[in-house]
């Protein structure tokens, strides 16, 4: 089996075997037993099945490396003819405690677009008629607010057992006229920094965009999902039989 991708909106993992192509839900309480082999590119999906690719690049190789040039607009299309002519949300977002960005994205998109990221809190801030009108204002507003259009994972791990600075958050939202806001639960509280570890073994505590947690042995790790793509994984039969063993005390 091979790791292949990962979804950061319902928190899941998609596994490509002989049997075709898994998606396997992260859901609280739930044990992942996968014990990590070589990574090599994990190809692509299509048609909902998956092509693999045998090239030793990871995740992706540079014949299956997609790259968005839509998140490298700043107003100019990069593409052949600009296609973005739905209503754009210019945003706010806050990664606990202190850490914001600003973005776009498609209106009828933005509550999913901000779950994706992993966001604590967030503001609509202006909507307007495309997407290249919402770049140039997001690169004029990134450069004069100044606040930065990403926030880096690495970021947002450091702040996974962390609430929002409300002080600092208000301090910003106090030089716009927000439409709506917003406020989410992830589903899970953190008393302390998750440790940083690559690995699908162990209970899940929940997902917050790309970073998966896991309870193994009494500590809490924090696990970038992207970092899982390309591994084969093999069944840890040890940790599931232990897993089994301890259930019996529940």
């Amino acid at each position: 089996m091979q790791i292949v991708g990962y979804d950061t909106f319902d928190g899941g993992l998609y596994l490509s075997s002989a049997e075709g192509l898994e998606y396997i839900s992260l859901d609280a309480g739930d044990e992942l037993s996968y014990a990590l082999g070589e990574r090599h590119c994990a190809g692509t999906i299509h048609d909902d099945r998956h092509i693999s690719c045998s090239n030793a690049d990871a995740p992706y190789c540079a014949d299956h490396r997609d790259r968005w040039v839509c998140a490298l607009c700043t107003g100019t299309c990069l593409k052949d003819e600009m296609d973005c002519y739905d209503d754009h949300a210019i945003y706010l977002a806050a990664f606990a405690p202190d850490e914001f960005k600003i973005g776009v994205t498609k209106l009828w998109r933005l509550d999913t677009r901000l779950r994706e990221q992993g966001a604590d809190r967030a503001a609509h801030i202006r909507t307007v008629e495309n997407g290249r009108i919402a770049r140039e204002i997001e690169a004029e507003l990134s450069q004069t607010v100044p606040v930065p259009d990403r926030v880096r994972v690495p970021t947002k791990r450091r702040g996974l057992h962390r609430s929002v600075d409300t002080d600092a958050w208000n301090a910003l939202l106090a030089g716009f006229s927000s439409i709506n806001t917003y406020s989410f639960d992830y589903g899970f509280v953190l008393d302390t920094r998750p440790m940083t570890e690559t690995m699908a073994t162990g209970t899940v505590v929940g997902t917050q965009g790309r970073l998966l947690v896991l309870e193994r042995g009494g500590s809490t790790y924090a696990v970038d999902m992207r970092d899982l793509v390309g591994y084969e994984v093999t069944e840890d039969r040890q940790h599931k039989q232990l897993q089994s063993s301890l259930g019996v005390f529940g």
